[in-house]
């Protein structure tokens, strides 16, 4: 899979842009705020309809325009696909299929399979646990796009239960309340949260080996003889939490009434509180390295690392499960030693399609020395 062309009408800083692509390393080469995360941000927007920089579509449509068009052309298979997203803010968000439109935007999900490197990835193992779960959902989506809706429906039902727990506790205040609605509910929050969490549990069996492996390999020196790596899930369930859950594990059902049981058991608590407590809005990916948490006890290559491995880890899941992605480094090399730098350049040097932005010519490796564009003043232009 690759993309040989992406367009650009009013997204970001980019008035118009017509850039040709092509497989192997491609490097976009410009000085900080010319707009090179603009163009790789808007093919991630294509692979996930989500930025990895910002929540709301609102900042991606350039400032004065009434909208953004993003059109790219997706290789895959012998086959030529072009997707266009019309990111409509206030309103509906349109999409097109080879020039047809589509009901929804999200039936363009999986046409196109990105993997994005980001300075942002050391958040991943320092940051909260949301930055954690959005990962594991994220991966979710780009293996399996039907996932989309059922993120989708659980996010709704947990904000229409918040909005009952609420007033259910602002009527315990003043003495009353009617709890039958928040029966039906809590039925519906059981039903979509099992599904979102077996799938996790899923994933986080199949990830823990890659991510293993892939630490081993971009660790330099004596860190790689710190130890294996440990990948665990966290669930709000806690010991409520079926047996064997996992693959070949406890099913949807057993996970949808364990989390019937902990919700009924907890419901006081929310209502004193306001919230829901139980579901996989509440979930943690837990991250060690050497028998130690890697947040606050690694170092910061050692955390730059394990960033590093569960990328890697993404893109080789998803080269077994549908075709290869392709990988995005925005300003990676930058922020690594030669080390890191020359491992990861190393590791991601045979895929089909690298994508690779930076401050200065020097920061991008030999190894993916391809195709480079340089971005000035809102022009690309094409240098080798």
């Amino acid at each position: 899979m690759h993309v040989s062309h992406l367009s650009l009408t009013d997204f970001r800083s980019w008035t118009a842009l017509e850039l040709p692509l092509g497989p192997g390393s491609t490097a976009l080469v410009g000085s900080n705020g010319q707009g090179k995360t603009n163009l790789v941000e808007a093919l991630g927007y294509v692979a996930t309809l989500g930025s990895h920089r910002v929540a709301a579509d609102a900042p991606l449509v350039r400032a004065g325009a009434e909208r953004a068009v993003v059109r790219a052309k997706v290789e895959r298979d012998g086959r030529s696909t072009l997707v266009e997203l019309e990111l409509n803010p206030g309103r509906a968000n349109r999409a097109r299929v080879n020039r047809g439109p589509v009901p929804r935007a999200r039936e363009v999900l999986g046409i196109l399979r990105t993997v994005l490197f980001a300075p942002e990835d050391l958040s991943l193992v320092r940051g909260d646990p949301s930055e954690r779960r959005r990962f594991l959902d994220d991966l979710l989506v780009s293996s399996a796009p039907r996932y989309a809706g059922v993120r989708a429906d659980y996010d709704r039902v947990l904000k229409q239960r918040n909005a009952l727990i609420k007033t259910a506790f602002l009527a315990r205040r003043s003495g009353g309340g009617d709890m039958r609605t928040l029966d039906v509910w809590d039925a519906h929050l059981a039903r979509c949260g099992a599904e979102l969490l077996g799938a996790r549990l899923k994933l986080v069996e199949a990830l823990r080996p890659r991510i293993a492996t892939a630490y081993r390999a971009v660790a330099v020196g004596g860190e790689g003889k710190r130890g294996a790596t440990e990948v665990d899930y966290r669930s709000s369930l806690g010991d409520a939490l079926p047996l064997g859950a996992g693959p070949g594990g406890a099913d949807r059902e057993l996970l949808a009434a364990a989390m019937l049981s902990e919700l009924a058991r907890v419901r006081p608590q929310e209502v004193e509180r306001g919230v829901s407590l139980v579901g996989p809005h509440r979930d943690d990916l837990v991250l060690g390295l050497s028998g130690l948490p890697v947040k606050g006890y690694a170092s910061h290559g050692e955390s730059w690392s394990f960033a590093l491995a569960l990328r890697l880890a993404s893109y080789e899941l998803l080269k077994t499960d549908g075709g290869e992605p392709v990988l995005v480094l925005d300003d990676v090399f930058a922020e690594l030693d030669t080390g890191r730098r020359d491992r990861l350049a190393e590791l991601v040097g045979g895929a089909e399609q690298v994508l690779v932005t930076a401050a200065v010519a020097d920061d991008v490796p030999e190894a993916l020395a391809g195709s480079r564009y340089d971005v000035h003043e809102g022009t690309v232009t094409r240098v080798r």
